[in-house]
């Protein structure tokens, strides 16, 4: 069965950096696109960067652009989001996600499959 297990979530305060990980099983992780959704009170869920299956295609939100990089290592078969200068509007629940396809576009992030999701709290 597809398994998503992510990892490194916190506490940190403003312009801190944190390193999300997500170890992907039951699936041919290097054939899959894969995204990280945040969701917080009262924003719902935002699609804030996508990597398509060979990693050499990204997308992010403007929310994160400059900031998070999206990274995979397909022999590891594990997705990375790391997250620099962290303001307190980055708080959610973090999830890496399975798309439905190998590529990504710029408006449309298809998913079949969420991780248990990891809490990030940036605040001082």
């Amino acid at each position: 069965q597809v398994q998503l297990v992510e990892s490194g979530g916190g506490l940190v305060e403003p312009g801190g950096s944190l390193r999300l990980s997500c170890a992907a099983s039951g699936f041919t992780f290097s054939g899959y696109a894969m995204s990280w959704v945040r969701q917080s009170p009262g924003k719902g869920f935002e699609w804030i960067s996508d990597i398509n299956s060979g990693g050499d295609s990204t997308y992010y939100a403007d929310s994160v652009k400059g900031r998070f990089t999206i990274s995979r290592d397909n022999a590891k078969n594990t997705l990375y989001l790391q997250m620099n200068s962290l303001k307190p509007e980055d708080t959610a629940e973090y999830y890496c996600a399975k798309q439905l396809s190998w590529s990504i576009t710029t408006h449309y992030h298809p998913t079949d499959y969420w991780g248990q999701g990891t809490q990030v709290t940036v605040s001082s």
